[in-house]
């Protein structure tokens, strides 16, 4: 009973961030009640609202505790509290309905099954044994189901499925783990499993357990099935099985780029990679990433084509019900313990979801479509990251598990849009000291993926209530995000340069007000420039209000511009040509070219035709990969310069000398050293560890003398360079040994995939300033 309200109080606490859709209310309902107080909690467009009566000593305690102790997937911003005058209540303390009034509340990432929903699953005894779609307040499908807010199951793709009357008793019951789980359902009222084979394929369609087995016994035959996700379905086969590892590659036409694999479990995953205590951390969270991971000598049998010329491996764990039942409870037939599992989608084009769709787009690619009847709302790739040695995480896809979860703005910003650059395109909201990305979108080379940017934005809007005033986009010209974005702004967009954007990323992300600038390490691939060269070896002063370019690498001709990518070899021709240096025939570059590509590249060279300036670090590795014999033709985005890593990472302990780069950034002597050390017989991974030696060490030289000229002593890295983990961790090592203040992205991607919260800090700036 709660005391007289002489010696009672009563106050109104408002709490934000992350509340809704995460059990928040019941948790409420239980502390109030374990602390005997009165009131009531509720859902609004803004968070949760709480009104709390009783001793003043509990009542305290009982608003200390919210923020403490919340549930697993809530994230507390922020709790108001105010008096009120003493209602005199009656001792209870209700639930009581969602206020449906115009705000904004913040909505929780999809999270990976939760233990005691998969406990659930392999109970026999449980109405939810085999369950493909068991889930509670703690896990499950929230930013993939979700079409409006406040949260709600009526604005959720579970709309169509009416709860049954056990279902529904538990929805209602503030004491049951899925009181108002809004995905709640269970085999007798949620959404139905099927397995739909190819056109003129002998296997037989089938639903529910019929159709997992069957799903099963497939991908032991060496079939291809496209399983239907949280964000989009994936393609999978046995990653053990080399004739359906080389299959699926021919047919997606992935080129050489690696796979990521979904493991059963982690004894399995410790067969193929090895795996640190912070790597398993991030396995295991409720996010379920993909881990680069560093793949073991023998991988136990896994096919040579799921990741050939990479250092590392993707592996995830399962994360949804249907994954878990895939691989199998005790007592199933055996099937694969290891699975390609890569986006379903052909390259180039967004992840598919819709399953009609699925059927057209992924025809000629799968053998079977395991598909289900619960929409997916907006599309969700998976996200990637690697661990550092220190226990830190580098994000390089920032999207399932994370979106629509909001970064911390270090300044207050008008409502705005960036729309983030073409390639690795993710969008970015903000408003206040808010930031929303939206999920990975790709590439945005065609009409197909532009129309996902579109929806992308559509939806992130509709979820976070932004309105953007201010939209800001990449300065380069033929970029199709940018074209997008002048037909979205009535005043015209606000443009920022690539690489600035990049720097500015990194310091939003550390929480710099951009009072004071930084020494800014952006290198990338390509970026266009103020001077419209292909800018990406730059080191860069920086704030939120402009730039000042304090070096670069010394450019070189670029034959072919973005289309010369795909052959490092020339790259490296191009580089020896501007260092003065003769093609002689013996060069592993050399030798890698058609008989008279040599001869028509140097006219090309001499005459200046097709050949833009540039000073890209991208390049530059590429370049050498080719030079030292490790990669001549790329046949996805950035594999010379990853096999160049992966050969420098066999030599990397042994070998601790490096090359010189002289005055501002200039390779020619590199590759000059490199053309020597090559005629002694000097083994390419020693070459490739005395290489990226040589860039860290000159990042250094550059930055000591940056801060001798300014004082300045904070030094950002950004750029996709910097997803490199030998050059980063060398880089950054040199510098604090040095006394700098080193930024290192974490949450946000350091390549294209954070370009847009950069580009949203820096527009928001600038029109202020207008």
């Amino acid at each position: 009973m709660t005391a007289p309200a002489t010696q009672a109080v009563r106050r109104r606490v408002t709490v934000r961030g992350t509340v809704q859709g995460v059990g928040f209310r019941p948790f409420v309902h239980r502390l109030a009640t374990d602390l005997s107080l009165a009131g009531f909690v509720s859902n609004t467009a803004n968070g949760v609202l709480i009104e709390v009566e009783g001793p003043p000593d509990r009542v305290t305690d009982f608003c200390d505790r919210l923020a403490a102790q919340p549930p697993p997937l809530a994230t507390v911003t922020r709790v108001g509290v105010e008096d009120l005058p003493v209602g005199g209540a009656d001792g209870t303390f209700t639930i009581r309905s969602t206020d449906r009034s115009p705000g904004r509340t913040l909505l929780p990432p999809d999270t990976a099954t939760c233990a005691d929903c998969l406990r659930e699953l392999a109970d026999p005894a449980d109405r939810r044994h085999r369950h493909p779609f068991v889930t509670c307040t703690h896990c499950g499908p929230r930013f993939t189901i979700a079409t409006g807010m406040p949260y709600d199951r009526a604005v959720t793709t579970m709309a169509g499925f009416p709860m049954c009357a056990d279902c529904a008793r538990e929805y209602c019951d503030p004491l049951d783990r899925r009181f108002h789980a809004q995905p709640v359902a269970c085999p007798g009222c949620g959404p139905r499993l099927r397995l739909v084979p190819a056109a003129g394929s002998e296997v037989r369609p089938a639903r529910d357990a019929d159709a997992l087995a069957s799903a099963r016994a497939l991908l032991a035959a060496g079939r291809i099935v496209a399983v239907k996700g949280l964000g989009g379905y994936h393609l999978a086969c046995d990653a053990t099985d080399a004739r359906a590892v080389r299959t699926l590659r021919t047919r997606k036409a992935r080129g050489g780029k690696p796979f990521a694999v979904m493991c059963a479990d982690l004894d399995t995953v410790r067969r193929i990679a090895v795996l640190s205590t912070p790597e398993q951390a991030a396995l295991t969270s409720p996010r379920r990433p993909i881990v680069l991971l560093r793949r073991r000598a023998e991988q136990a049998g896994l096919a040579p084509g799921v990741c050939p010329g990479s250092p590392h491996l993707g592996v995830m764990l399962p994360y949804t019900p249907v994954h878990t039942l895939l691989f199998g409870l005790p007592g199933d037939p055996p099937g694969p313990r290891v699975l390609v599992m890569t986006s379903g989608n052909r390259s180039g084009e967004p992840i598919v979801t819709d399953d009609d769709e699925a059927l057209t787009r992924l025809a000629g690619l799968a053998d079977a479509w395991l598909a289900h009847d619960r929409p997916i709302a907006s599309p969700c790739d998976d996200s990637l990251l690697r661990v550092r040695p220190d226990g830190t995480e580098q994000v390089l896809r920032r999207s399932r598990g994370y979106v629509p979860r909001p970064l911390r703005l270090p300044v207050p910003v008008r409502p705005a849009l960036a729309v983030g650059g073409d390639l690795k395109n993710a969008l970015c909201l903000g408003e206040g000291d808010h930031a929303w990305f939206g999920p990975h979108i790709g590439d945005m080379g065609d009409l197909a993926t532009l129309e996902a940017a579109r929806r992308a934005d559509a939806h992130l809007r509709c979820l976070t209530g932004v309105a953007p005033e201010v939209v800001a986009a990449d300065r380069h010209p033929g970029y199709h995000s940018a074209r997008w974005a002048a037909r979205l702004a009535g005043r015209g967009p606000v443009l920022v340069q690539h690489h600035h954007a990049h720097i500015a990323s990194a310091m939003a992300e550390h929480g710099l007000d951009g009072t004071a600038p930084v020494i800014g390490v952006a290198f990338d691939g390509t970026g266009y420039g103020d001077d419209g060269t292909v800018w990406g070896g730059e080191i860069l002063l920086a704030d939120y209000s402009g730039f000042r370019r304090f070096a670069r690498l010394a450019p070189a001709p670029l034959p072919g511009g973005d289309a010369g990518v795909a052959n490092p070899c020339r790259l490296a021709l191009a580089r020896l040509w501007a260092a003065g240096l003769p093609w002689d025939a013996d060069l592993p570059c050399v030798k890698a070219c058609a008989p008279d590509e040599p001869a028509l590249l140097l006219a090309q060279l001499e005459r200046g035709l097709a050949c833009v300036a540039t000073s890209s670090m991208g390049r530059l590795f590429d370049a050498v990969s080719s030079l030292v014999g490790v990669c001549h033709r790329a046949g996805y985005e950035a594999q010379a310069a990853l096999e160049l890593e992966a050969a420098a990472a066999s030599a990397w302990d042994a070998e601790t000398s490096a090359y010189a780069f002289t005055g501002d950034l200039d390779p020619a002597p590199v590759f000059g050293a490199l053309v020597a050390d090559l005629r002694r017989g000097t083994p390419a991974p020693v070459l490739a560890a005395r290489f990226h030696r040589a860039v860290a060490r000159a990042v250094a030289e550059i930055c000591r003398r940056a801060r001798r000229d300014t004082g300045l002593a904070t030094v950002a890295l950004s750029g996709g360079v910097f997803a490199n983990a030998l050059l980063e961790a060398e880089c950054a090592r040199l510098l604090a040994d040095d006394g700098f203040v080193v930024l290192r992205h974490r949450e946000v991607p350091p390549n294209d995939g954070g370009l847009a919260l950069g580009q949203l800090v820096v527009a928001a700036h600038l029109r202020q300033e207008e």
